[in-house]
């Protein structure tokens, strides 16, 4: 059973979301042989000013 968690800078629209598990979905059917009723994808989505690269938060 895969779990995938997706973590993102900011906010995506749940269109996005649903393209986003769709063909994530579909590539662990093809490579990875497993059936799409036991893949489980959650989204977390952080706020700019909680995520940092470089030392440096993302909202500066």
């Amino acid at each position: 059973m895969p779990y995938v968690n997706i973590k993102l800078a900011g906010e995506v629209t749940r269109e996005q979301k649903a393209q986003i598990a769709k063909e994530i979905t579909e590539t662990l059917e093809r490579v990875a042989h497993k059936p799409k009723s036991y893949t489980y994808i959650t989204f977390e989505e952080v706020a700019y000013e909680d995520w940092a690269i470089g030392g440096k938060l993302l909202d500066e």
